[in-house]
Order: structure tokens, then C-alpha cells, then sequence
């Protein structure tokens, strides 16, 4: 769209501006420009990065001496190399989320993606960005990938690679909500998978995984780990919010 207003005349899309004015992604009021938060949605946002843990992004209060980890990450090392998060899972976020995923707002990936790529420069500049995937059933309920919407527009900020198929959730999944960890495990055992033609693709080359939101990490981790399995030299993750909790 703003590609085609670019294009044409200030009278008319003064009058498109007027007709279709950019919204918050969060309460929907008004904005001086597309793909922003009005002052209340962005105050009550909680923006992650440093101090923070080197491998699962968790906040830190203070800086610690080089690259730390936190104490989960040291006890339990996760699959992934990295996990980044534009903010913290909270109202907001979560609110602007699930417009993405269930209110067919497709345009809040771009919204998403430009805060995210924020951190995009902490991962290898040769990764391929994948989406986690979904099951088939659920895209055609849906009719899209939420996170494939964001991958797309974060390789085309980015300048990165992209393959949206290079995962594939190859079982349907039950909800994880209300499942204990090793339950959540379980239930992702043997979900996800890369066919022959993504091994070759996949071969030696860091990935970035993208999601909206990363709450237990049982879907990434399950998605990360069936990419080192394939050949991935490493995998980080990025995403627009991410559960911290306080343990």
C-alpha cells in the first residue's frame, strides 16, 4: 500500500490518509504513522535487550562480566544458541498478538517484524530465516502462518534469506497450556521435521527461528532441535514477546 501511495499525488492520498489513517496495532486510535503504538500502548510496553542473559535473552538487573548466561541456561543448556525478544508477554503484546492470529490482521506482521529486527543484527548475517511451522488443519482454519507473515517481512527488512517451508510440523500438537514441562515435551516429541530437499538447502548454514510468542519454549526448542538434527550449524531465535517470569 505504501508502496502505491508513493506513486500518487498529495491531494489524493491526503484524502486515503483521511479515509484509512494509521492505527495503534494495540488500542486502535489514531497515530501520526503506520506501524506505531499511541503513548499509553507504547508506556505500558516492556522493551527487552541488554543486560541480559547471552543465550535465552532472560533480563538481567545489572550487567554481568561478559557474556553471561542465567542460571537456567547454565543448568539446562537449551538448544538454541540465542533467544531474542522485542518485549515482554504482557496486555499489550499480548493483545496486538492475537490480532495478528485470530482476528486476520495480517498487516500487524509488519508491525511486529520492525521492532523485532531491532536484534536482528545479534544473529549470523548468512542465517536463513524459518518460521516455526503449523499444521496443516490449523492453516486451513486459519487460512495463514502468523509466524510465516512475520519471517516474510523480517527478510525483507533484513535483507536475509527466508524459506517458509523448510520446517514442516510433520503431527498436530495438543494445546500446552496447563501441561507441566516434561508434558509439554512430550506432547512436541517428533513434531517437526525437514525433508531431503532441506537438508541440501539447510547443509552447514545458521537459521533464525521466528514465533509471535515464546511462553515454556517447548514448540522452539522442539523446532530447534529438529533443525540441528538436520544440519543447521546453529539456531537462534527471535520473536515479538516472550514470557519472563520471576524465579
Amino acid at each position: 500500500m505504501q508502496g502505491v501511495l508513493s506513486k500518487i499525488g498529495w491531494p489524493v492520498r491526503a484524502i486515503v490518509d483521511f479515509a484509512l489513517p494509521p492505527r495503534c496495532a494495540g488500542c486502535g486510535v489514531v497515530t501520526d504513522g503506520p506501524h506505531r503504538f499511541c503513548m499509553s500502548c507504547w508506556q505500558s510496553l516492556q522493551f527487552l535487550g541488554d543486560p541480559c542473559c547471552a543465550r535465552c535473552g532472560f533480563p538481567f538487573e545489572v550487567a554481568m562480566p561478559g557474556a553471561s548466561e542465567c542460571g537456567a541456561c547454565l543448568a539446562d543448556p537449551p538448544p538454541f544458541a540465542r533467544l531474542r525478544a522485542a518485549v515482554a508477554y504482557g496486555d499489550i503484546a499480548r493483545k496486538v498478538a492475537l490480532k495478528l492470529k485470530y482476528s486476520r490482521r495480517p498487516g500487524i506482521a509488519e508491525t511486529l517484524a520492525r521492532f523485532m529486527n531491532r536484534h536482528a543484527g545479534l544473529f549470523p548475517p548468512n542465517a536463513i530465516i524459518v518460521p516455526v511451522p503449523l499444521h496443516r488443519w490449523r492453516i486451513w482454519s486459519r487460512g495463514y502462518n502468523q509466524a510465516a507473515l512475520i519471517a516474510t517481512a523480517l527478510s525483507r527488512m533484513s535483507g536475509r534469506d527466508a524459506d517458509l517451508h523448510l520446517l514442516h510440523r510433520v503431527k498436530a500438537t495438543p494445546v500446552l497450556r496447563g501441561l507441566g514441562r516434561s508434558a509439554r515435551a512430550r506432547a512436541m516429541r517428533g513434531a517437526f521435521a525437514v525433508d531431503a530437499k532441506g537438508k541440501a538447502r539447510l547443509a552447514g548454514r545458521p537459521v533464525i527461528l521466528v514465533d509471535d510468542i515464546y511462553t515454556s519454549g517447548a514448540t522452539a526448542q522442539a523446532c530447534a532441535a529438529a533443525l540441528i538434527r538436520a544440519g543447521a550449524e546453529e539456531v537462534g531465535i527471535l520473536c515479538w514477546a516472550r514470557v519472563i517470569r520471576d524465579d
